[in-house]
């Protein structure tokens, strides 16, 4: 089995949606999954959700044991991993379960990132993204389905995103630093998704001759 991780800054805010789409690609949303089941179901997505309801971040005991709950089922499957491991003890602890077979790091310049985030903006009652850059509105600072205006998130406004981003780089430092020392870390540099993620793709293919079968997991 083929194991991946992706370690890179949100999924849709660094460089737009950098991950694969298409019939090729099985993606699943690990805390969506969880989160939102049965609360009889899932009693770990419950746990979770009582620190997301209160504004507060997953521990790492949690946060490993959801997204190991949904691994268990993919025994007959290589997987890709989008988003977690995020601190060392969730690396170890992944490691502990699994053999990690090669990381990729997406390497996106902060003020890219930074601007990215900024330009986000959202319908509240529905839950709608846009972005300036790449998904603006029909008209600006208007949804275009209901004509209501747009709010931006106070976490996607300019200080608090420096503050994010500072925070991230020094929590997920270290697991380059773990994976780097392993020798399975792969980093492609790049601010635009049409230019970095054929070399990603690429370098999927020497891993997994068969990439358009496997299975990946987006926490």
């Amino acid at each position: 089995m083929m194991h991946i991780f992706i370690r890179r800054y949100l999924s849709r805010s660094s460089l737009g949606d950098q991950f694969p789409r298409g019939p090729e690609w099985d993606r699943t949303n690990i805390l969506a999954d969880l989160l939102f089941s049965p609360p009889s179901a899932v009693e770990i997505g419950v746990l979770a959700k009582t620190f997301i309801d209160q504004g507060k971040l997953i521990p790492d005991d949690v946060m490993t044991r959801l997204a190991l709950h949904e691994l268990k089922n993919l025994t007959q499957h290589s997987w890709l991993l989008d988003g977690f491991p995020r601190t060392l003890p969730q690396a170890e602890a992944l490691d502990k379960a699994y053999q990690i077979d090669t990381v990729i790091n997406l390497n996106v310049p902060f003020e890219v990132i930074q601007h990215r985030l900024t330009a986000r903006w959202i319908h509240p009652a529905s839950g709608r993204v846009y972005n300036m850059e790449f998904n603006p509105p029909k008209t600006l600072g208007v949804d275009d389905v209901t004509g209501e205006p747009l709010v931006q998130r106070e976490d996607d406004k300019p200080e608090t995103v420096v503050k994010r981003l500072k925070a991230y780089e020094a929590q997920t430092k270290p697991v380059l630093d773990y994976y780097q020392k392993k020798g399975v870390l792969e980093t492609f540099s790049g601010t635009e998704t049409n230019k970095i993620w054929p070399h990603v793709y690429a370098f999927l293919q020497t891993k997994v001759p068969q990439v358009n079968q496997e299975a990946s997991v987006t926490p």
